[in-house]
């Protein structure tokens, strides 16, 4: 099975060659690269009962290497398994434009944190109008980078519940194939989203520069009002385990 450490092994120089990384990128490069290999060192382990000795090279214990996050994975999904409802839940994934993909990638911190606030409020404040729901919810927000193809592609997926808590604290069921209509998600979370990023400290280098100027910033952002953002709302399944 190929693993990434071997496609970094393969073509992780030429890729850098032809690529302009950040310092944060090239230590994980590395720390993957090195990852259980003499680089790194090695231990010993020693049974206590029958003395036999295991050597092994040490990890690198980057939170990006799939090697070392393989516990911490299942040990987060057995810890989420925990908060589970005996309830349906919806699958809820908000994206963005592609053409907001170079301002995703030069304002990574600052647009991923927009984007969880966006999603977060837009779930929140349309489950509690009566309109749909009328009740307080949570649910589980992931973050993606990337899309099918690999390619960077930001967006959310929610973990939503199928009810949630009136003002009265009573348990209210969501229709059985039903949530919140998606182009109400959609124009919502695009109207929240926009409104935080206009208000964000950004940097724009490189093709999309030109954004400093702030008469091609506003109309950048009027373009972005005018498309329709897609969010999908996948029918419930029977519980999030």
């Amino acid at each position: 099975m190929v693993e990434v450490q071997d496609i970094f092994a393969q073509h992780g120089k030429t890729y850098q060659q032809n690529h302009s990384l950040l310092p944060n990128q090239l230590k994980v490069i590395r720390a993957i690269e090195n990852c259980r290999t003499s680089a790194l060192g090695g231990h010993i382990d020693e049974c206590d009962e029958c003395g036999f000795i295991r050597i092994s090279y040490n990890s690198c214990r980057n939170r990006h290497c799939p090697k070392c996050q393989t516990l911490n994975k299942e040990r987060w999904i057995d810890a989420r398994k925990d908060d589970l409802l005996n309830v349906g839940y919806f699958h809820v994934v908000f994206t963005i434009p592609d053409t907001l993909n170079p301002v995703a990638y030069q304002n990574q911190k600052v647009v991923y944190n927009i984007l969880f606030k966006a999603a977060a409020e837009t779930l929140s404040e349309l489950a509690a109008d009566n309109k749909y729901l009328g009740a307080q919810i949570g649910f589980t927000e992931i973050l993606h980078t990337w899309g099918q193809n690999l390619m960077h592609h930001p967006h959310i997926h929610c973990i939503v519940p199928g009810g949630g808590l009136n003002s009265c604290g009573q348990w209210v069921n969501s229709r059985k194939k039903f949530f919140i209509p998606v182009k109400v998600l959609s124009r919502k979370f695009r109207g929240k989203f926009l409104y935080y990023l206009k208000q964000a400290k950004l940097e724009f280098y490189g093709s999309i520069s030109y954004l400093h100027d702030n008469g091609k910033f506003n109309a950048f952002m009027s373009s972005l009002y005018q498309k329709e953002w897609i969010v999908y709302c996948k029918p419930p399944f029977k519980n999030a385990g």
